[in-house]
C-alpha cells in the first residue's frame, strides 16, 4: 500500500547554478506525515569529467572541501548511469511509494535550489512534484531568531547523509512545538 506524503531529496552538484551545473548524486526518502522512513533511492549520476573538474574549479563550495571533492571525482570516475536513467529509476521509485492522485511535496533543506536543478535535469519529475514544497530551511530561520533553538546538522556534504540531517532537524523542530 502506497502511504508517503513527503518525498524529501537532497542532491549534490557541481555548484550552484542549474543552467551550467550537474547533478552528481541523490538521496531520497520517502516519509509519512509523522516523518517516519518508508523507502530510500541513492543515485550517482555519471558527469563529464572535464565539466566537473571545471566547475568545481570554479565553485568556491567545492574548492574549500578538498577531501570531499576529491572523493566525488572517484564517485563520478565510477559511476555508470546518465541523468535519464536516474531519472527513470527516480521515477520508478515515485511510483511505487506515492498515490497516483495525491499531490507528491518535495521536502529538504534550501529545497529551492535542488526544484531548479531538478526543472533542468529531471523534467519528468519535475511534473510529478507539487508546487508547494516542504523546506526546512524556513524553520530554521524562524526557530534560530524566534526562539533561539538551533539545530547542528554535520557538515558531511553527502546527499544520503545531509537528507537524513533534515528530516532530524525537522523533528526536532517539531518537538518545539506543542500540539
Amino acid at each position: 500500500m502506497k502511504k508517503a506524503a513527503l518525498l524529501w531529496m537532497d542532491l549534490e552538484m557541481t555548484g550552484l547554478d542549474s543552467v551550467k551545473d550537474r547533478i552528481l548524486e541523490v538521496a531520497v526518502i520517502a516519509t509519512d506525515w509523522s516523518l517516519n522512513e518508508l523507502a530510500t533511492y541513492e543515485g550517482i549520476v555519471k558527469v563529464n569529467p572535464n565539466l566537473l573538474e571545471k566547475r568545481f574549479k570554479l565553485s568556491l563550495f567545492w574548492s574549500g572541501r578538498a577531501k570531499q571533492s576529491k572523493q566525488m571525482i572517484e564517485q563520478n570516475n565510477q559511476a555508470t548511469k546518465n541523468t535519464k536513467q536516474i531519472e527513470a529509476e527516480l521515477l520508478a521509485f515515485v511510483d511505487a511509494n506515492f498515490k497516483l492522485k495525491e499531490p507528491i511535496y518535495l521536502a529538504g533543506n534550501s529545497i529551492h535550489c535542488d526544484r531548479q536543478f531538478i526543472k533542468h535535469e529531471w523534467p519528468k519529475l519535475d511534473r510529478k512534484l507539487h508546487y508547494r514544497m516542504l523546506d526546512v530551511s524556513a524553520w530554521k530561520i524562524i526557530f534560530e531568531n524566534k526562539i533561539h533553538a538551533k539545530f547542528v546538522k554535520p557538515d558531511v556534504h553527502r546527499a544520503l547523509s545531509d537528507i537524513e540531517g533534515s528530516i532530524d532537524e525537522l523533528k526536532f523542530y517539531l518537538q518545539k512545538i506543542k500540539f
